[in-house]
Formats: structure tokens, sequence, C-alpha cells
């Protein structure tokens, strides 16, 4: 393409440039200039003081971090976590959008998709209060479990470490699941109907079209969304584990996000706490790109 039909097909899409601009600024001002402060982690950083002017360590923190082992603690948690959530949560917005899909009743699929979607506005201080509630030694699930005499007393299920990772997963899917069908039910939207009238005059019936036309016809929206699935296990966050958690559970609910915010942030080592984040992006990183180059190898699909 030589430089005239460039920028006629620039100054076509000039209202487009425009409105993304403001996006580019900020994913420069909020994304790129703070990995400046990468140099943290190879300093001795004190505050006060211009940070060309910092004593120099080298990998020092790097090195106390690897020999932590309350990193690897946190390590062990955020990757159970991460796991849990993209096999239990992954699969379910998929399904959720798929039937979703199928509803004729307009009213009532709208009435449907809204009261999903609400969990999402939701704070998670106010989730974990309702949690806390729910779980609590009076709480529905106990009663309920009483009445149908499946136990006899009641369960301390917020102070028992085994039923932590999976109070963390169940309460994330049941917040989240209504918004992350958002995406799947626009790419459904853009499915040419003449296959789903061509389907039905060969006597598809509704499953079979959902499985040989619908599902396919998202499948790359799928695959992409995967990869940055993929690429973010080990970004789980810190609010919900840190809402959620008691003292009886710490040892459970530490992920890296509360080990930079309490050993980093919080004792005031920042070069620290800046060594533990990057490396955290450093293996976002590293499995966003395996991931890409796996799902290529084996499915055609890819984010670039």
């Amino acid at each position: 393409m030589n430089s005239s039909k460039l920028y006629k097909k620039l100054w076509r899409q000039r209202y487009l440039i425009l409105m993304i601009f403001p996006f580019i600024i900020w994913l420069i001002v909020f994304r790129y200039v703070p990995l400046w402060g990468w140099i943290m982690a190879f300093q001795d950083y004190k505050p006060g003081k211009p940070i060309w002017n910092q004593e120099w360590v080298g990998f020092k923190w790097f090195v106390e971090m690897f020999q932590d082992p309350d990193f690897y603690k946190a390590m062990r948690n955020t990757l159970i976590m991460s796991f849990m959530g993209l096999v239990f949560g992954f699969p379910l917005p998929i399904i959720l959008a798929l039937l979703l899909n199928e509803i004729k009743n307009i009213s009532f699929k709208r009435t449907v998709q809204t009261i999903s979607y609400l969990p999402h506005f939701v704070s998670w201080v106010v989730v974990a209060s309702l949690v806390n509630e729910i779980l609590s030694p009076s709480g529905v699930i106990n009663q309920i479990l009483q009445k149908i005499h499946l136990i006899n007393y009641p369960i301390m299920f917020m102070a028992e470490p085994r039923y932590f990772w999976w109070i963390v997963t169940f309460s994330d899917i049941w917040k989240e699941l209504g918004w992350n069908t958002i995406i799947y039910l626009a790419a459904i939207t853009s499915i040419n109907p003449e296959l789903y009238e061509a389907a039905t005059v060969d006597g598809a019936g509704r499953f079979r079209k959902m499985i040989s036309i619908t599902l396919p016809g998202i499948m790359p929206t799928v695959i992409v969304l995967l990869i940055l699935s993929i690429g973010n296990i080990i970004n789980i966050g810190f609010e919900k584990q840190f809402l959620l958690r008691t003292a009886a559970t710490r040892d459970v609910a530490d992920v890296i996000d509360l080990y930079i915010l309490t050993y980093g942030i919080g004792t005031g080592r920042y070069s620290f706490g800046t060594a533990a984040g990057v490396f955290k992006s450093v293996v976002s990183l590293v499995l966003l790109v395996f991931a890409n180059w796996f799902s290529k190898k084996t499915t055609g699909y890819r984010m670039v």
C-alpha cells in the first residue's frame, strides 16, 4: 500500500482514530511509563532520594524472595486458586451464553441477563459480607444441611482451610458469571443466520445447531479469551482473599499480591515489593506467549 492510499484510508477513519486516542494516552501513562519503576527492583530504594541516586544491589531482592518459604506458599495458593477459577469459571459463561441464545422469549431473556449481570457491580466488601453470613454456623447453608440431616452440627466453613479455595472460587464465579457472558453473546450475533436456516432445512435440532454452528462460530473468541486468561493466571488480585480470610485460613489465603502488599509495601521494603511485581509480570508474559504459541500449533487460532 503506497503512502497516498494509506493517507486516504487514515483520513476516512479519522473519527475512529480520534476515539481511540484517549485510550492510547491512558495506556502509555498508566501502563508503560510506570515500567521505569522496575529499576527499583535492583536498588535498595529509600524514599526521599532521587531514583538515580539509590544504591544498586543487583539481584539481591530476587534472591531473598526465592529463599523465603512464604513466597512459595503464596505462589502455591495463587496457582491453585487461579487453576480452579480457570477450570470451573471459564466454561460456565460460554454455557450460559449458549443457553441464553436459545431463549426465544425476549423479555425473559433480558430479565435473566440483567439478574446475572448485577453481581458484577457489587463490591467485594458486600460480597464477602454475604458469603460470611450465608456460610456462618447459623447461616442458610448450615440450616439446610441440618434440616435434611446431612450434618448434626454446624460446619465452620470460614474457619476451615480445606474449604477456603472453593469458597473463593465459587464466590468469584457467582460474581462474574453473567458479566463474562457479554462478549460471547456479542460474538454469537456475528454468526450468519443463513447457517441456522440451512441446518433447519437439513433437520438439525436446537442442540445440534448449538454444537455444530454456534459453538464453532464463537471459537476464535473463546480461544483468545482463554489465552488471555492463561496469561493472567498469576494475576489473581487480593481483594477476595483479603476479605474472606480469617486467622485460621491465612496460610491458604495469602497470594502473590497479598505477599507483595504485606512483605513489600507494608514493611516499607519497596524494592522487595517491586522485585516480586517484576517476577509476576515476567511470568505472565511467558505464559501469554506460550499459550498463544500453543494455541496456534493446536487449533490454528491465536491473538496476533
